[in-house]
């Protein structure tokens, strides 16, 4: 009888003995697996946290120079609002807050649609628009067209630098932090209160006032293309100096508008007939009152009200011209217009004219002899106190 050894068996008739090549390797611990991705999560998680601390610092030890944005033309106004007078800025340009809800709402579309479409969007810098770009730098050898977005120009109006891929680069940087702390309306405004618009204009109020005549609440399509067109290169575009440049600019972002689906053809070709604007000198009433008021005004107020009524200030001023004529060369006219009740002046024109002699001194405020004109006064308190009688 044949005694089998315990544990073995007998291979059936047939049967191969499977090798060790054939046995599948045995699954890796779930574990290990689980553990290798939290790792990985991990270093990710730290690799972000350290850049966000790293730009968090950054933005601390050297955060954007906004002082040029705080520092624009006072603006005095009258009771009710309107303009009376501006002041330029201490380097003597005319730098105007602007101000999103009396700015026209389809100029401001019409920009962000020709100069950054993906303003409401991108975080200060376009990543579409520098790939973009530089591709087609590669494919043609030079810069054929910009990634600028309206932020990173806000950035270069703040703190100008010369054009050069260094400064382009801290564009970015800067753009990015403006980003963190203004909302988009607020970057809006900052632009349009900083942005060139030929000599010694910035802003789109000043721009609008000055070409134009007006505030930006209302413009035509013809005054948004050229305020639109103007801060790409103010000087070598300016309408009262070289028209034939500002004319071919307008047509330009026309086009681009009409590409846009922001404007009809029909609407492009009669803003391209419009006569170019020239300059004209801001509008002033209650040249002296306002420049008082104006001058007056802390740094970081935009606007100063007053009392005065622009609508009767506007009717005494001519008055005051003509009287002023009539009088002679040498004379001049002053009025000064008091409410009763509320003893606010409503009117105070100052001369006749600033082209009259001395017409910048201010005849209602200026020391002089009051001859016999306070003797009805004089005479009516002592007539109430019984010291005289008519």
């Amino acid at each position: 009888m044949t005694r089998r050894r315990s544990g073995s068996a007998s291979a059936p008739s047939g049967a191969v003995r499977p090798t060790s090549t054939d046995t599948p390797p045995p699954n890796p611990p779930p574990s290990r697996g689980r553990a290798s991705d939290v790792r990985r999560l991990t270093l990710v998680l730290i690799a972000l946290l350290a850049v966000e601390t790293a730009v968090f610092a950054l933005d601390a030890l050297l955060p954007p120079d906004l002082s040029r944005a705080q520092r624009s033309s006072p603006v005095a106004l009258d009771q009710r609002g309107a303009w009376l007078r501006a002041l330029p800025v201490e380097d003597g340009r005319w730098r105007i807050r602007a101000d999103l809800q009396r700015t026209d709402k389809t100029f401001q579309r019409r920009l962000v649609a020709v100069e950054d479409a993906r303003f409401w969007l991108h975080p200060g810098v376009d990543p579409i628009a520098v790939v973009r770009a530089g591709g087609s730098a590669l494919v043609r050898g030079r810069v054929t067209s910009g990634a600028s977005t309206l932020t990173m120009q806000t950035a270069r109006l703040l703190e100008p630098r010369p054009r050069t891929l260094g400064a382009k680069l801290i564009e970015m940087v800067r753009a990015v932090q403006i980003e963190a702390r203004y909302s988009k309306r607020e970057i809006l405004a900052l632009y349009l209160t900083l942005a060139p618009y030929g000599g010694n204009l910035e802003g789109v109020r000043a721009a609008s006032l000055s070409y134009f005549g007006h505030e930006p609440e209302t413009l035509t399509n013809s005054e948004q293309a050229l305020l639109i067109a103007l801060p790409q290169s103010p000087e070598a575009r300016r309408p009262d100096r070289r028209p034939d440049a500002a004319r071919a600019a307008r047509r330009a972002v026309l086009d681009k508008l009409v590409r846009a689906r922001r404007m009809t053809e029909v609407e492009a070709s009669e803003a391209e007939s419009d006569a170019l604007p020239g300059r004209a000198p801001f509008p002033a009433l209650a040249w002296h009152v306002a420049g008082q008021l104006a001058r007056a005004a802390p740094a970081s107020q935009a606007s100063v009200v007053s009392t005065i009524d622009a609508g009767l200030q506007s009717r005494l001023e001519p008055l005051a011209a003509a009287v002023s004529r009539a009088q002679g060369p040498e004379d001049t006219a002053a009025i000064l217009v008091v409410e009763i009740k509320s003893r606010a002046v409503r009117a105070a024109v100052g001369s006749g004219g600033l082209d009259r002699p001395g017409g910048w001194i201010d005849m209602t405020r200026a020391i002089r002899s009051p001859g016999s004109s306070l003797k009805p006064f004089i005479y009516g308190f002592a007539f109430d106190d019984g010291v005289a009688a008519p």
